[in-house]
């Protein structure tokens, strides 16, 4: 205590020698420390999780609308020093570096991926609460934030830093479209300039190549370790294999769903059909591992094509998954085909809101300059009403995904429903 007494009495001396220069603190913040460092300061001094009673309230029907209680001003400003880091390494100019040791292959470890969804997910609460006392500002400045550590956490290459990039996006697209009629223009336009500015959204295409070391050429790696130290002995290598590095992926359990991936009755992705398309070799297995890298490649090349064309020409690869006589090539494949479909959706989302502010700003004329992604012009636009009382627009994609198309954006409280999803539309009840 007495050492903090000490710090804090010199910290006020220099305040009060400080004068007139303690107001252009905040332009003297450094912009040039790595991101990362600032985000991995922001975790540690993350507040304690809210009680549950006070997290259950957010769910409920009330807890949705847009004014809340008073209680919540508390657990806003508990996220104060968290957000005062997360926004300084928005200005940072330095590289987003996480630091992070890929030798361990698929087993590296990535704490931090699940505290940049609780950021988004603070960034809500605190959101709605600063939108309620007035505060546009610091609305603008937290959203713009946690979107930027979004954008930063899939700096790297890793496909599942990706999704989570994706994961807070959505979190933060169905913040605006929750509270769209509390923003003023002025902020609202300042939101859609700073999403265009934030850094660089990272693409599931651009996963492959990393992906491919992570996981091709470490499995190659382990496998010609195992072969040196059981030299001369292939049996045992395959063994090996078996019980470790494939364990759990090509076990018979998994026949079923396998069979009816490849669409071949009879044929399955267990550890005996594997062994036999290889030959019986450990060398067989590390070429069928390599033959991967034909079928990446075609992956980049379909993901790096709009909506339609990927869709069609996707119809001609699922055969080619189908009849390939690789038994990894229907484990792997289809998990970048799902990923990029993820990356449609919120593709769409962050379009909606381009989309919204601009109907908002400017009319039809406005809305009309915003593409679908995912469609020939235009998204679908109709007044949303519940309960006999209009309560915004709901927008509408060309995307084929039943669950995902459509974005309500809110312009009028009231009893609350959802803006997106399965179920969006439905009253919350």
């Amino acid at each position: 205590m007495k050492t903090r007494k000490t710090v804090k009495s010199i910290c006020i001396l220099l305040l009060l020698a400080g004068g007139a220069a303690a107001g252009g603190a905040e332009e003297s913040l450094r912009t040039d420390i790595n991101p990362a460092m600032l985000y991995y300061q922001a975790f540690l001094v993350a507040p304690e999780p809210m009680s549950q009673a006070d997290d259950e309230y957010l769910g409920t029907k009330e807890g949705r609308r847009w004014k809340l209680p008073e209680r919540y001003g508390k657990i806003a400003a508990g996220y104060d020093d968290q957000f005062k880091l997360v926004r300084q390494a928005a200005h940072s100019t330095a590289p987003c570096d996480w630091g992070l040791d890929m030798s361990a292959g698929p087993a590296t470890l990535l704490p931090h991926l699940a505290r940049v969804k609780a950021v988004a997910q603070a960034a809500r609460v605190r959101v709605r609460w600063e939108l309620q006392q007035g505060r546009q500002a610091e609305a603008r400045d937290d959203l713009l934030a946690a979107l930027a550590l979004a954008r930063n956490v899939s700096h790297g290459g890793l496909l599942i830093s990706t999704l989570v990039q994706g994961a807070a996006e959505a979190i933060l697209c169905s913040v605006v479209a929750e509270n769209f009629g509390q923003f003023s223009p002025e902020t609202l336009k300042e939101l859609a300039e700073g999403f265009d500015a934030a850094p660089a959204r990272g693409t599931v295409a651009g996963c492959i190549p990393l992906e491919k070391t992570l996981c091709l050429d470490f499995l190659v790696r382990e496998i010609q370790k195992i072969e040196k130290a059981n030299a001369g002995d292939d049996a045992k290598v395959m063994a090996v294999l078996h019980d470790g590095l494939f364990k759990g992926l090509l076990e018979p359990e998994q026949d079923a769903n396998a069979a009816a991936t490849s669409g071949k009755p009879g044929q399955t992705n267990s550890w005996e059909r594997f062994a036999q398309a290889a030959g019986g070799t450990s060398q067989g297995v590390i070429k069928l591992i390599l033959d991967l890298e034909a079928m990446d490649q075609k992956l980049g090349a379909l993901m790096s094509l709009p909506y339609a064309d990927f869709e069609n020409q996707m119809k001609a690869f699922r055969v080619e998954i189908q009849e390939s006589p690789n038994p990894l090539v229907p484990l792997m494949v289809p998990q970048w085909e799902r990923a990029h479909r993820r990356e449609f959706r919120i593709q769409v989302y962050l379009a909606m809101m381009r989309a919204a502010v601009e109907y908002k700003l400017h009319g039809d004329s406005g809305f009309l300059s915003v593409a679908d992604p995912c469609g020939q012009g235009p998204f679908g636009i109709r007044r949303f009403v519940l309960q006999g009382v209009d309560r915004g627009f709901q927008l509408t994609s060309a995307l084929d995904a039943k669950d995902s198309k459509s974005f309500i954006f809110v312009e009028k409280d009231g009893p609350p429903f959802r803006v997106s999803g399965p179920f969006v539309g439905q009253a919350i009840e």
